[in-house]
C-alpha cells in the first residue's frame, strides 16, 4: 500500500498538497489528517465526495510500502508502516536537521508547498477540474496571504495563474479563505458581530453591522471579509461612524444582490460583489442610518434562487427495514449517492453510498435503519440555497428531502450536487430566461398555432408540458430544424388522448415506455380540402405541419451494464433531460400556461452553448454508451465547437468500448455523419481520434477517401446509370450515403472487405453494391488493354450501382472512367441483329452453339471488326460453318 499524509491542525497548503501529490500519483491513497481548520471540513462537506481522501479508519490492514509527506517533515505513527516504508518529501520549508538518511527530501523556498506540485502538474499537461483547480489555488492563496505575504516568489504567482486559467474559481476561493487580523480590527470585529441584525429580504439573508469607528485607524476592509465568513449572508452591510459621516461598505455573495446600485443609491459606487459610500447626514445617528438603508434594499434586492428551482421531484425513498442489498442495488441502477430514510412519512434518516459500500464489503446485509445517518434534516421548496448550503455543511447530508410546510409531504430532493452546479453557473439559472418570442419568430405560424393549442390543453390537464433537446439548441444557435420532441411531466398517453378527444385524429402508444405518437391526419391542423377527383388540394409540407407528432413520459435511464441498451423508467424533466448524451442537449423550453416559453437549464447546457464546447453530463456516459463518441465528434465538427477537456480525455480512455457496441448502432451513427454537410471533417476527426480503427482495423481513411466523398454528387445521375428507379420516394435519403459507403469503402481489399460490412451490419443489397465496387476495382489494371468485347464481359457481371461508384472513384484515371462511360452509355446497348430465331431458321437446334454465335457477333461489333449488316451477315455464315463441322 502507498499512501500520502501531511500534518495536523492542517490549513489549505496541505490540503492541496495532499491533493497534488495524488493527482501525480494515482497509485497512492491521500490521507486526511485527524484535526483540520474549520474552514476545510466546510469545503469538504461540500466537495469531499469529489475528492480521493479517505480517513485514517478506513484505511485498510496492509503493510505501507511508502509514504508521500507533504508540507512537513514530521511523520506521525501509522499502521502498517515501519523501517522497510520508503518515505519521500514535498516541503518548502528548509530542511529540518536530524531527518533519516534514508529519505528522499525535496525542499524548496516557494511561498505556498502547493506551488511545487502544481509546476509538476503542468509539466506532466495533465488535465484539473474546476473543484481541483480551485483548491490547490486555495492552498497557493492562504500560504502566501492571496499573493501578497513577503515570502511569496514569482513561481507562486505564475501557479497561480495557470490554476486560474485552468478554471479555479476565484468567488469560490474568496469565500473560504481567512485572513488574519491585527488587535484593533480584532476588537472592533467583535463589536460589530455582537451588533449585527439579520433580516431576510426577498429570500435573501441579509445582515447589517453598525459600530461607532471614530478612534480606528485600520482598514476595515479585512473585518468585513471575516464577518462576511463568520455569518454566511447573502450580503452583508456594514455601517460605521466615522468623522466625516458613516462609512458603508457592502459585500453580495449572489449576482442577485447588486451592492455597487445599493452604495450608489447613497452617493458611492463599486461593483456588484463589493462596494462602499461616504453616508453624509445632518444628524449622524446610525439607528436613523440602519433604518434608511433597511427601507432601501427592497428597491435593489431581486428574489433568490430556492430551492424548488434547482430540486429533483419524485425522489426515491427508503423505508427503515429496507436491506442493505436492495439498496446497493438501487444505487447501482441509478447512480445515486444516498437515499433519504422515511417513517410514517417523516425522514429519520439518510443512508450514503459510503455506508452502503462498506456494509456490503463486509457482507453484512442490515436494514437501512442500523447504517443510516440519523436525523429530520429537511428544507422547504421557497427555502434560499444559501440556507441549503449551510444546512449541508452543518449536518454533513449531500441529499436533502424537500418537504412542503402546508402538507408535510416529501415533494423532492436536492443534491449536494445540484447545490455544486448553481454556485458554480455562469450562465443564467434555471427560470431566468424566456424564448417565447425568439420561438414565435423562428417556426412558422402553423406551427406555433399548433404548439400553443398542445400547450392549453397541457395546462387544462394540469400537466407540464416541454419541448426539449435538439430543437432548443438549435432555436438558441440559429439553425432551426422542423423536428421537435414534446416531453411530459405525468402521462404522456393520457395528454394524447385529450388532444384526440378535443382535435381529432388518431393515437397509438406504448404503455410500457409511456409514449404516444398523434397523427394529425384529420385534425383542424392537417385538414386536408379535397378537390374534385378526390385528390388533396395540400400537403403536410404546404401547411408546415408534421404528420404526427410523438408525445414522451419524462423518464430516467440506468444501464445495467457498459454498452447495453438503457432500460428506463419514469421520472422529472429534471432526470429526463440528466439522461440525454451532452449538456448543450439538455436544454428545455416550458410551454404551459403562464410558464410559455421558458428556459430550463438545469444541467449548464447554455453556457456550453455559448462557449462552444461539447460535454458530457457524467464521467461514465461513454462507458455507459460508446456510441456517444461519434456524436460527439459530429456535434463538434457541426457546430465548428470543441470537444471540452475533461469530456475528451473520457473518450479516448473508454474508446476501446466502441469494439464492444453492435454492428447496426454504429452504423446508425455513421449513416447520421454521412448525412451531415460536413461530414469529411467528421470522419476525418473519427480517424484521427482512432475511433475508426476501433470500430475496424480495416477501414481505411485517407486523403483518397476524403477527396471522393468530399465530391459525392448530391443528385441522382442520369438515365444511363440504370439507377433511379431505385431511390424513389423516401428511399432518395439512401442514395447519398449507399453512395458514400461505397465511395469509402472500395478501397479495402477484397479479402477484408467482407469483415467489414460483417461488423456494421449493411443492408444484403449494400454488401452486393460494395463487394462488386470493391472487386471491380482491383480487376482494373487488367481492362487497360482489353477489347470493348473483354470490357463489357466483366462490366455486365457489376450492378448499376457499383459501375457508378467505381466511376466516380476514378476521377483520377480518366482513362478507366472512359471506358466504364462508354459501357453504360454505348457498349451495354449493342447486340446483333441476327438472333435465336434466325438460328432456329437456319436449321441449328437450340443449345449452347446459340451463345457461342450470338456471343462472337456482339464481340464483333463491339470490337469494330464489322459495322454493318452485310459484314454481320458473312461473318455470321462463316461462324454457322464452324459450327457444323464443329470447329466453334
Amino acid at each position: 500500500m502507498h499512501i500520502i499524509l501531511t500534518h495536523e491542525q492542517a490549513d489549505f497548503d496541505a490540503l492541496a498538497s495532499l491533493l497534488g501529490a495524488y493527482i501525480l500519483n494515482e497509485a497512492y491513497i491521500p490521507i486526511l489528517p485527524h484535526r483540520m481548520n474549520r474552514n476545510l471540513h466546510a469545503f469538504l462537506n461540500l466537495y469531499g465526495t469529489t475528492m480521493p481522501f479517505m480517513e485514517y479508519h478506513d484505511l485498510p490492514s496492509e503493510p505501507v510500502e511508502s509514504i508521500i509527506l507533504v508540507d512537513t517533515q514530521s511523520l506521525i505513527t501509522v499502521k502498517g508502516a515501519g523501517p522497510h516504508t520508503k518515505v519521500q518529501v514535498v516541503d518548502h520549508h528548509p530542511t529540518r536537521p536530524g531527518l533519516p538518511t534514508n529519505w528522499e527530501i525535496c525542499s524548496q523556498e516557494t511561498g505556498a508547498n502547493t506551488t511545487i506540485l502544481v509546476e509538476c502538474i503542468e509539466q506532466r499537461g495533465l488535465i484539473l477540474d474546476v473543484i481541483q483547480a480551485t483548491l490547490l489555488l486555495l492552498g497557493i492563496y492562504e500560504d502566501t496571504g492571496s499573493l501578497t505575504y513577503r515570502r511569496t516568489t514569482a513561481r507562486d504567482l505564475r501557479a497561480a495563474a495557470y490554476l486560474l486559467e485552468g478554471g479555479a474559481d476565484l468567488d469560490l476561493a474568496a469565500d473560504l479563505l481567512n485572513h488574519p487580523l491585527s488587535l484593533e480590527q480584532e476588537a472592533f470585529y467583535n463589536k460589530l458581530k455582537n451588533n449585527a441584525e439579520t433580516y431576510t429580504i426577498n429570500g435573501h439573508i441579509i445582515v447589517i453591522a453598525s459600530g461607532d469607528g471614530r478612534d480606528l485607524n485600520e482598514e476595515l476592509s479585512t473585518v468585513a471579509h471575516k464577518l462576511r465568513n463568520l455569518l454566511d449572508p447573502d450580503a452583508l452591510i456594514i455601517l460605521v461612524l466615522i468623522r466625516g459621516g458613516v462609512q458603508m461598505i457592502a459585500r453580495s455573495s449572489t449576482e442577485r444582490i447588486d451592492v455597487g446600485v445599493i452604495a450608489a443609491h447613497f452617493g458611492g459606487g463599486g461593483h456588484s460583489l463589493a462596494a462602499a459610500a461616504l453616508i453624509h447626514d445632518e444628524a449622524i445617528d446610525l439607528r436613523d442610518i440602519t433604518d434608511k438603508v433597511l427601507n432601501t434594499l427592497p428597491l435593489y434586492i431581486k428574489p433568490a434562487i430556492s430551492v424548488a428551482q434547482i430540486m429533483s421531484t419524485t425522489p426515491h425513498l427508503l423505508s427503515p427495514d429496507t436491506p442493505v442489498s436492495e439498496v446497493a442495488h438501487q444505487m447501482q441502477r441509478y447512480g445515486y449517492e444516498g437515499y433519504p430514510v422515511v417513517q410514517d412519512g417523516k425522514v429519520v434518516g439518510l443512508l450514503t453510498r459510503r455506508a452502503v459500500d462498506r456494509a456490503m464489503t463486509h457482507k453484512i446485509n442490515l436494514p437501512a435503519r442500523s447504517l443510516m445517518q440519523a436525523g429530520n434534516i429537511t428544507v422547504n421548496p421557497d427555502d434560499s440555497i444559501g440556507h441549503l448550503q449551510a444546512l449541508m455543511i452543518d449536518s454533513g447530508w449531500g441529499q436533502v428531502p424537500v418537504v412542503d410546510p402546508g402538507s408535510d409531504k416529501i415533494v423532492g430532493i436536492v443534491t449536494r450536487t445540484d447545490l455544486l452546479k448553481t454556485l458554480l453557473a455562469k450562465p443564467p439559472l434555471v427560470g431566468r430566461q424566456n424564448l417565447a418570442s425568439l420561438l414565435e419568430k423562428k417556426i412558422s405560424p402553423a406551427r406555433v398555432k399548433l404548439l400553443q393549442s398542445i400547450a392549453q390543453v397541457a395546462k387544462d390537464e394540469h400537466t407540464p408540458l416541454y419541448v426539449v433537446g435538439g430543437f432548443v439548441r438549435d432555436l438558441i444557435l440559429n439553425r432551426m430544424g422542423i423536428d421537435f420532441d414534446l416531453v411530459v411531466e405525468g402521462d404522456a398517453i393520457g395528454l394524447a388522448r385529450a388532444l384526440s378527444r378535443k382535435f381529432g385524429g388518431r393515437l397509438t402508444s406504448h404503455v410500457r415506455f409511456g409514449t404516444a405518437k398523434w397523427y394529425l391526419t384529420g385534425t383542424q391542423f392537417l385538414c386536408q380540402p379535397r378537390g374534385r377527383l378526390g385528390k388533396a388540394k395540400t400537403s403536410p409540407k404546404d401547411n408546415d405541419i408534421p404528420e404526427s407528432l410523438d408525445l414522451i413520459t419524462a423518464r430516467l435511464e440506468f444501464y445495467t451494464h457498459p454498452t447495453a441498451l438503457p432500460s428506463v423508467e419514469r421520472g422529472s424533466i429534471k432526470l429526463d433531460l440528466h439522461r440525454r448524451d451532452f449538456t448543450i442537449n439538455t436544454l428545455a423550453l416550458r410551454l404551459d400556461g403562464e410558464h410559455y416559453g421558458e428556459l430550463l437549464d438545469y444541467w449548464g447546457g447554455l453556457g456550453d452553448l455559448n462557449k462552444g464546447i461539447v460535454r458530457v453530463l457524467h464521467s461514465l456516459s461513454f462507458v455507459d454508451d460508446p456510441t456517444r463518441m461519434l456524436r460527439a465528434v459530429r456535434y463538434e465538427q457541426r457546430y465548428n465547437f470543441t470537444i471540452e477537456e475533461r469530456t475528451m480525455q473520457l473518450l479516448l480512455e473508454a474508446r476501446s468500448l466502441v469494439d464492444r457496441v453492435s454492428g447496426d448502432r454504429i452504423r446508425h451513427e455513421l449513416d447520421h455523419i454521412l448525412d451531415e454537410e460536413q461530414s469529411v471533417a467528421m470522419l476525418t476527426r473519427l480517424h484521427n481520434l482512432g475511433l475508426l480503427s476501433v470500430i475496424h482495423p480495416h477501414i481505411i481513411w485517407d486523403e483518397r477517401s476524403a477527396a471522393h466523398i468530399g465530391n459525392c454528387p448530391q443528385e441522382i445521375p442520369p438515365v444511363e446509370w440504370q439507377i433511379a428507379d431505385n431511390f424513389l420516394g423516401e428511399k432518395r435519403v439512401l442514395f447519398k450515403r449507399w453512395l458514400t459507403y461505397g465511395l469509402w469503402f472500395i478501397h479495402i481489399p477484397c479479402d477484408r472487405i467482407e469483415s467489414v460490412l460483417k461488423r456494421l451490419k449493411m443492408p444484403v443489397r449494400l454488401v452486393g453494391v460494395i463487394h462488386a465496387a470493391c472487386q471491380l476495382w482491383y480487376d482494373l489494371p487488367s481492362l487497360e488493354k482489353a477489347m470493348p468485347s473483354d470490357i463489357t464481359t466483366r462490366l455486365e457481371q457489376v450492378p448499376p450501382f457499383a459501375l457508378y461508384v467505381t466511376y466516380l472513384a476514378t476521377d483520377d484515371m480518366p482513362h478507366f472512367q472512359t471506358m466504364i462511360y462508354n459501357y453504360v452509355s454505348r457498349w451495354r446497348d449493342i447486340i446483333p441483329t441476327i438472333d435465336g430465331d434466325d438460328l432456329r431458321q437456319r436449321g441449328l437446334p437450340p443449345g449452347p452453339a446459340y451463345r457461342r454465335i450470338l456471343t462472337s457477333l456482339r464481340s464483333a461489333w463491339l470490337d469494330g471488326k464489322i459495322s454493318n449488316r452485310n459484314e454481320e451477315a458473312a461473318l455470321f455464315e462463316g461462324l454457322l460453318a464452324r459450327e457444323k463441322k464443329g470447329e466453334l
